[in-house]
């Protein structure tokens, strides 16, 4: 059929990938986290206090003390091309695209911070794009991570008279290519040690005990991808939950307790950070640096951090299975 005399150009109608992360500041200083803390907080989802309660404390506390001491934790993991979370998560995105070449057009986008998910979908859309998966890169399914991605979305086609068919990348905690991707990952990162660690300890980011009773089922995932990852290494994994914010009573047992006790006790360890598919501020500084401080504190000498799938061959075949396996019937 012949397009009438101006019309507006329309793309052909293509389909595209949003690789959607959690989010970083624009750089390693205090107003720049101060900005992302702020947006981050302030999700309700995150913080489960009502807003007239959280807000002063947020705006009055937090964002007030806070932000120095993120920034300098910050620029001990900040490199050439920026955050580290950022410039992973952008090699992810090229390593799918040249993956999957014509047929695809992939992005990536935070949801707390810059490149927002908003424009990302936009920009989508102006190139094609009338079918797009969203995939959350998080292994566990969460309420304050994967569920805050779908809101995000959510809210921005809440604007769009045009909106894109949508498929999300569901939760992959017990998918046999992510829990392969991390037996290959981990048994490499052991054989490049010149140690064997007496326990190989899985940490994942904590949440407040309360999400659980309210019927979140991260916990129980987390514990499922550590008790198979166990199973397809041949070895125990032991579990703890890292990242205590606040008074409220959190996952256990914590990371930092759990890595004292194992240097109090001189034993050698292996930390790895299996919920995150990029490594952040929480795994290079959190885990590799203050969480190697705590252990040979308390007496540990023998002491490694295994870097997470990242953009690494098997974290993206990974990554290319779990895609292609959602993009069926769209390709």
């Amino acid at each position: 059929m012949k397009i009438p005399s101006g019309h507006p150009p329309i793309a052909a109608p293509g389909v595209g990938v949003l690789l959607v992360n959690l989010g970083t500041p624009d750089a390693p200083d205090a107003p720049s986290v101060r900005r992302y803390l702020a947006e981050f907080l302030s999700d309700r989802r995150v913080v489960e206090i009502p807003q007239l309660l959280w807000q002063p404390i947020l705006r009055g506390i937090i964002l007030t003390t806070r932000p120095k001491k993120s920034a300098h934790a910050y620029a001990q993991v900040w490199t050439d091309e920026g955050s580290p979370l950022a410039s992973i998560t952008r090699a992810q995105s090229s390593a799918l695209q040249a993956a999957f070449g014509d047929a695809v057009q992939v992005a990536y986008a935070m949801r707390y911070g810059r490149p927002a998910i908003g424009p990302a979908i936009d920009a989508m859309m102006a190139a094609g794009c009338r079918r797009i998966l969203v995939a959350p890169l998080y292994p566990q399914y969460c309420a304050a991570t994967t569920a805050t991605v779908v809101d995000a979305v959510g809210s921005h086609l809440n604007r769009l008279r045009w909106q894109p068919a949508l498929r999300f990348l569901p939760p992959y905690h017990d998918d046999a290519a992510y829990l392969d991707a991390l037996r290959i990952s981990v048994e490499a990162g052991l054989a490049a040690l010149d140690f064997t660690p007496d326990v190989l300890l899985a940490s994942f980011h904590g949440m407040p005990e309360r999400t659980l009773h309210l019927g979140d089922p991260y916990h129980c995932q987390c514990r499922k991808t550590a008790r198979l990852l166990s199973d397809a290494l041949g070895r125990p994994v032991e579990v703890a939950f890292q990242s205590r914010f606040g008074r409220a009573k959190w996952l256990e047992p914590a990371t930092d307790a759990t890595l004292a006790r194992l240097g109090a006790e001189g034993r050698s360890v292996a930390v790895f950070a299996p919920g995150f598919a990029a490594d952040c501020l929480e795994t290079l500084e959190e885990l590799a640096i203050r969480g190697k401080e705590q252990f040979a504190d308390a007496g540990g000498r023998q002491f490694a951090y295994l870097p997470c799938l990242n953009d690494s061959a098997p974290g993206m075949t990974m990554l290319e299975t779990l895609v292609r396996r959602e993009l069926a019937g769209w390709l």
